[in-house]
């Protein structure tokens, strides 16, 4: 009975939580964006950017009566329940709510934009909305529009602590039993799926009738998407640009640049003990993340005290502490 009442409890405390509904209403406007990716400019050109929706894609074309939502579902209901037993409490609500949603999002959508079932089935980009968005000459308009929404709509549902499902799930099954880096795993993925779109739409293996002249180019283009869905996908995620650590080695730190660091920069920094292998002299190297913003002013500063230093400037990905990202929660979802 306790735990009934903690349970009660806590979906109360949700409901209640102003948050909670945010987010809930981010990952719906997520999805709706990234199914109007799929649904208005990569399904309709046999574009196939990897995914779940990619492979629906492929089998909508030898199966026509079935929307690539659908198949959608077809693959996601497996993987989630496949992904719940193995992960259990790591694989979070949102991520099934996402998951669940974007298929019929994609699929409401479909038939929305299209005048008939038969321009349904057919996916004539000639009918879509009228005709208004007929991309067929211009496929890499296609690729690009379908590559930036899929990436904000995903980046979107990420930044809400949720995933898409899909390839996500088979890369983190791949990580877990055979090993291989999450990132590996997604390509892998994704790239068998393109490969099953090379085949069965560019050479036309198990289509009826003939299949699209050099419809192998739209291979090419799928590559496109992908790689602007990648980039778009990190600049939702982490914004426009990434923390940057710096390496600041010099023959002497005085207080004003101490003074600049703390009291102009607001921030801290760490002295590592360091020896010079050609000087053997014993050196203090500074320890520095800022964001990029501030690198061209830190820069100008170290040339104003010591134009004889070294500096190293790289990207930090991930920073968490004071000042930066808190740290993930121990049932969060990690998928790096």
């Amino acid at each position: 009975m306790n735990i009934d009442r903690k349970i009660i409890a806590s979906v109360k405390d949700s409901l209640t939580d102003w948050h909670w509904w945010v987010s809930i209403v981010s990952i719906v406007f997520g999805c709706t964006i990234l199914a109007a990716g799929f649904a208005l400019f990569i399904n309709p050109y046999n574009i196939v950017p990897g995914g779940v929706y990619g492979m629906g894609l492929v089998l909508h074309n030898l199966f026509p009566s079935i929307q690539v939502g659908t198949f959608g579902y077809m693959f996601d209901i497996p993987l989630l329940i496949t992904a719940i037993i193995i992960f259990g409490g790591k694989f979070g609500g949102r991520t099934l709510f996402a998951a669940l949603i974007t298929p019929g999002i994609m699929n409401i959508m479909s038939a929305l934009a299209y005048p008939t079932p038969e321009a349904l089935e057919a996916l004539d980009p000639a009918q879509l909305m009228g005709g208004v968005i007929d991309l067929s000459d211009h496929l890499m308009l296609a690729a690009i529009f379908g590559g930036v929404l899929s990436g904000i709509g995903v980046g979107i549902v990420v930044r809400n602590n949720a995933t898409t499902g899909g390839t996500d799930i088979v890369a983190l099954l791949l990580n877990k039993f055979l090993k291989i880096k999450f990132s590996n795993a997604v390509l892998a993925a994704d790239a068998f799926v393109v490969l099953c779109g090379l085949v069965v739409i560019g050479f036309g293996v198990g289509m009826q009738g003939d299949s699209e002249p050099e419809g192998w180019l739209l291979s090419l283009y799928s590559l496109v998407a992908i790689f602007v869905n990648s980039r778009v996908l990190a600049f939702t995620i982490d914004g426009a640009s990434y923390d940057k650590l710096l390496f600041i080695i010099s023959d002497f730190h005085s207080e004003e640049f101490r003074e600049y660091i703390i009291k102009e920069l607001d921030r801290s920094a760490t002295y590592i003990k360091a020896h010079g292998m050609y000087s053997r002299n014993e050196k203090e190297m500074i320890f520095l993340v800022i964001s990029r913003n501030e690198v061209k002013n830190v820069q100008r500063k170290i040339r104003e005290i010591d134009p004889r230093a070294f500096v190293v400037v790289t990207d930090a990905y991930d920073t968490f502490g004071e000042g930066f990202k808190t740290f993930p929660k121990d049932d969060a979802l990690q998928v790096e």
